[in-house]
């Protein structure tokens, strides 16, 4: 397929640039992927739409404060984004200059900091920290928070804790896993009490998630690698709720990712390591049910998973009844509930 054939329109003032003071009050479009039937609900509502049995799975990563900015020893201002880690005090990132900063140069950070580029992988720089301290420590003390490029605010303190899950253990990403920013500790102990299950995968998202598709045919698009998790628990948990004729529910893209990844072989399997999974129309479909998400740039790769689940004339028709209603888009905005477009082809 081409990218052109997941294009919308969206008018710039539906792109939400702050959270809404409560989590759980935005608003839930509901897309049934046989039909393309359409229901429009507030998020907290999601109990009526689970059962007793079903099962939750969240991406428990943690994003970094990951933007930070200094300047080269000659002056030039620079601002780096975090990719990834690479140990305590080696990284791999973007670097935005005036010009690019060769191999030797170093870099002056807030604080006094320092930090040396060491070579180039790509469009991304690798970059050492000088010192004994730990690269993460340093982070939190200068580090902004990494909101995505279309939020054209600086970030504030708000951030630090709403572009953050409530359940966010594990520290690694330079982006949210955003459909879990609607869940708070009320909602998820009131679907507990219902019978709700729930299960934790990690996957670290990178700034690639942002990046653009830049082939026409998506079949020549190769997808960013990012590291993810899914553990023996989850397994279990997933064994249990087939027993018992649960639906497996992925939070987010990011979990189904991980989950369609660790089943890639045709049965679910621990896994740990990279994963450059691309789902796109004609993915078989092993693990997920049903998927809770936002909504996701227009010609993207987000979007294009949905609509490899839900299908794409549905998905695309809920997209135009999302902007017809002003739903909120993209990190900060509203949510989706979706079934897939052939129920049980994951069973």
């Amino acid at each position: 397929m081409l990218k052109s054939e997941f294009h919308y329109e969206l008018p710039t003032a539906l792109i939400a640039q702050s959270p809404l003071p409560d989590r759980s009050a935005s608003r839930l479009l509901c897309l049934e992927g046989a039909t393309g039937a359409l229901k429009d609900k507030i998020f907290r509502d999601i109990e009526t739409l689970l059962r007793p049995g079903d099962l939750l799975v969240f991406n428990d990563t943690r994003v970094l404060p990951a933007r930070f900015f200094g300047r080269k020893e000659t002056g030039g201002a620079v601002e780096i984004l975090l990719e990834r880690l690479l140990g305590e005090r080696l990284l791999l990132a973007h670097v935005r200059a005036s010009k690019a900063p060769k191999p030797g140069t170093r870099l002056v950070l807030e604080a006094g900091h320092r930090v040396g580029v060491v070579g180039r992988e790509g469009d991304l720089f690798l970059l050492e920290l000088a010192g004994e301290e730990p690269l993460q420590t340093v982070l939190e003390r200068i580090g902004h928070m990494p909101l995505p490029p279309y939020i054209t605010r600086p970030d504030t303190s708000v951030d630090l804790e709403r572009y953050q899950t409530v359940y966010a253990t594990r520290p690694g990403a330079v982006a949210a896993p955003t459909a879990g920013l609607h869940f708070d500790t009320v909602l998820l102990e009131r679907l507990r009490g219902v019978g709700v299950d729930m299960a934790r995968v990690t996957l670290h998202v990178g700034a690639g998630t942002f990046q653009p598709v830049r082939t026409e045919n998506l079949e020549d698009h190769r997808m960013h690698a990012e590291y993810c998790e899914v553990g023996p628990d989850v397994i279990e948990a997933v064994e249990r709720t087939r027993s018992r004729g649960g639906r497996v529910i992925a939070v987010g893209t990011t979990s189904m990712r991980s989950l369609e990844t660790a089943a890639s072989g045709g049965r679910l399997q621990s896994f740990a390591g990279e994963t450059r999974l691309f789902i796109k129309p004609g993915f078989r479909f092993n693990c997920v049910d049903a998927l809770i998400t936002n909504f996701h740039l227009p010609e993207s790769t987000l979007l294009v998973l949905v609509c490899a689940f839900a299908g794409h004339r549905e998905t695309l028709a809920a997209y135009r009844h999302a902007v017809a209603q002003a739903y909120r888009f993209f990190s900060y905005g509203d949510a989706m509930f979706v079934t897939p477009k052939e129920p049980g082809a994951s069973r």
